[in-house]
C-alpha cells in the first residue's frame, strides 16, 4: 500500500492510493457510491471489539487499512469514500463489517405497494424498493442513512412509540393519579 498518504504531489512506485484516488469525485456517467465517514467509523469500532490486540495498542490489519481511509477523510473534510477506490484490505474490512448489518429497513408494511411514492413504513422511495436487490452496499448504506436521518418512517416513530407504551414501567411510576393522603 505504497503511497497511501502521498497527495497527488507524491506518486509512488506502481498504484497510488491518494486522497483523490480514495475520495473519488462523481461523474456524470458512474454517480459514486459513497461510504460516509460514520459507517467506517462503526466498522473500524466493529474489528475494535471483535479482534482486540492484547496490548490495547496494536492495531488488527482490518482497523489498520480502516483507519488509514479515515485518516484521510478527516484530513481532507470528507464525508464519504468512493467505494470502488477503496484499497483491497480496506474494502474487505468494510464488506465484513457490513456482513454484519440488517440488509434492508424493510417491516413488512409496505405502502409503495398501495401507491405511495415514498413506504411509509420503511422510508425508502418506490424505486428504492423496487431495486434494492440490484444495490451495492454503499448505495444500501446511503439510503439507510437517509432515511434514519430523516426518522420519519414508522420504522423510527410508531414502533418504537409502542414498545415504549407497552415496556413495564417502574413501581414509582406505576400509578400515575395524584399522591392521596392515607389515615392511620
Amino acid at each position: 500500500m505504497e503511497g497511501f498518504f502521498c497527495s497527488l504531489q507524491c506518486p509512488g512506485p506502481g498504484r497510488v492510493w491518494g486522497a483523490a484516488a480514495i475520495i473519488g469525485a462523481p461523474s456524470e456517467q458512474h454517480p459514486m457510491a459513497g461510504i460516509h465517514i460514520t459507517d467506517i467509523e462503526a466498522a473500524i469500532n466493529h474489528w475494535r471489539s471483535r479482534a482486540p490486540t492484547g496490548d490495547g495498542w496494536g492495531l488488527t490489519p482490518q482497523v489498520k487499512a480502516l483507519a488509514e481511509v479515515y485518516a484521510l477523510m478527516v484530513y481532507h473534510h470528507e464525508d464519504e469514500a468512493d467505494e470502488d477506490s477503496l484499497p483491497a484490505p480496506a474494502r474487505a474490512a468494510w464488506l465484513d463489517w457490513y456482513a454484519t448489518t440488517p440488509d434492508t429497513p424493510c417491516i413488512a408494511i409496505c405502502s409503495t405497494s398501495q401507491g405511495d411514492d415514498t413506504c411509509k413504513g420503511c422510508g425508502r422511495s418506490f424505486e428504492e424498493v423496487q431495486h434494492w436487490p440490484a444495490f451495492s452496499p454503499a448505495e444500501k448504506r446511503r439510503v439507510w442513512r437517509r432515511i434514519t436521518l430523516d426518522h420519519s418512517a414508522w420504522r423510527f416513530n410508531r414502533y418504537a412509540e409502542r414498545a415504549a407504551e407497552s415496556a413495564p414501567r417502574p413501581a414509582a411510576q406505576a400509578d400515575s393519579g395524584p399522591a392521596v393522603p392515607t389515615s392511620r
